[in-house]
């Protein structure tokens, strides 16, 4: 088991200022442009692409650093950059992971690729899991999924929504019910290839903030996919129906703390993104206050600005700490026994809402205009309490698993 740290070594700290570097010199110069199109940045994901940041071999190696530390450094870094574009470059990702961590050899080798597509012709995926009247409650979950025997494919029914990449991605995973009476225990994950009838966007919206990065609702009306789409197959399916329905007759604590152990585990990286916007406000504000004169003098000078900075920069530390021990456990396999996977993601987000706001104000007028990128910052922050979990969701989390009671 690696030892926790906080000094990355030479190679991780060569990966990060690479990462500095596409950040500051192709990020960040296209930041406002594409957050006042609200469109894909594709250039820049092509960009990324040909360096090789867009790959999945890329994001492999960071998940797979021993240290645990690769992913949360990965994020911070391109969020730092652009909240809006970085999740542009990094959204396919939830879709690869769906495909990794639940299908099979084949499936994998078939259809991650397809997602990434290549330098010269880039793709995107979508992984599709919210709808209407299930986001924090994943067993209100209605998309339905059934099996025609007679032809070996699946028919896929209803609407998703919330979806990074959703209708215009070359691959979609959807996220479907199959056993209704299993709640969420019926669920199961379908590939749905590129150009299928049926599949189609729904409404595009139109967001307060991260705009770079397209957020759509996809309806699947009558979509049928072969059996082979079925992530991991469909004996794997049943034999994991069977065991769900044994477990729910004797009680089934045992399965939701598990699902609940994949969702902890996930929740450090969106908590690393909140700290890249974070730390990326802070040196706005803090340049901004060594520069900016008043009555005479820099106004870092005033205890006010200053203790403000003072704040700002010890709960950033503060949050990249508890992200950074959360995916060091999750990568070494210690048991989340206090959820720490949730507060980090719990105090990350809220940080990073508090920071932009204090940035806004340390620029003052400024600072309310579009002139400076600290107004786009904020607006991006307020998704890192929403997304991934809500902010009272991971105070459920935590107060409930410090209670010793069952997480539903």
């Amino acid at each position: 088991m690696a030892e926790f740290t906080m000094e990355l070594n030479d190679e991780q700290k060569e990966v990060r200022d690479w990462l500095h570097g596409f950040a500051a010199d192709v990020i960040r110069p296209a930041a406002a442009e594409w957050d006042e199109r609200e469109e894909t940045p594709w250039p820049v994901i092509q960009e990324a692409a040909k360096l090789g940041i867009y790959s999945l071999d890329f994001y492999a190696q960071q998940f797979f650093d021993p240290s645990g530390l690769g992913i949360p450094m990965t994020m911070e870094e391109l969020f730092w950059g652009d909240a809006g574009i970085a999740l542009s470059i990094v959204g396919t990702g939830l879709a690869a992971v769906g495909v990794l961590a639940n299908g099979t050899e084949e499936q994998i080798g078939t259809w991650v690729p397809q997602m990434y597509g290549d330098a010269n012709d880039v793709k995107v995926a979508a992984f599709c899991s919210s709808e209407p009247d299930a986001g924090s409650d994943v067993a209100a979950m209605r998309t339905r999924a059934v099996y025609d025997e007679a032809k070996d494919e699946w028919v896929l029914n209803g609407t998703k929504t919330w979806a990074t990449n959703g209708g215009i991605a070359n691959v979609h995973v959807v996220v479907a019910v199959v056993d209704p009476e299993l709640g969420s225990k019926g669920h199961a994950s379908f590939i749905v290839p590129p150009d299928t009838p049926g599949l189609s966007q729904g409404q595009k919206f139109k967001k307060h903030g991260i705009r770079a990065s397209h957020t759509a609702e996809v309806v699947l009306e009558d979509v049928r996919v072969p059996g082979h789409c079925l992530l991991g197959g469909k004996d794997k399916l049943d034999e994991r129906l069977a065991r769900a329905r044994e477990r729910a007759k004797s009680g089934g604590e045992r399965v939701k703390n598990a699902a609940m152990a994949t969702f902890e585990a996930s929740r450090p990286a969106v908590g690393a993104m909140a700290v890249g916007t974070a730390r990326a406000a802070y040196e706005e504000a803090l340049e901004y206050a060594r520069t900016r004169s008043q009555f005479g003098r820099p106004i870092i000078d005033n205890q006010g600005v200053a203790f403000q900075l003072a704040d700002m920069r010890t709960q950033i530390d503060a949050a990249r700490l508890l992200v950074w021990r959360a995916s060091w456990m999750a990568t070494t396999g210690k048991k989340f026994e206090s959820a720490e996977g949730s507060m980090s993601k719990l105090y990350a987000s809220e940080t990073a809402k508090k920071v932009t706001a204090q940035a806004i104000q340390i620029l003052g007028g400024n600072g309310f205009t579009r002139e400076y990128p600290v107004e786009r910052m904020h607006r991006d922050a307020a998704i890192y309490t929403i997304f991934e979990g809500t902010s009272e969701i991971q105070r459920l989390v935590i107060a409930r698993t410090l209670a010793g009671m069952p997480i539903r």
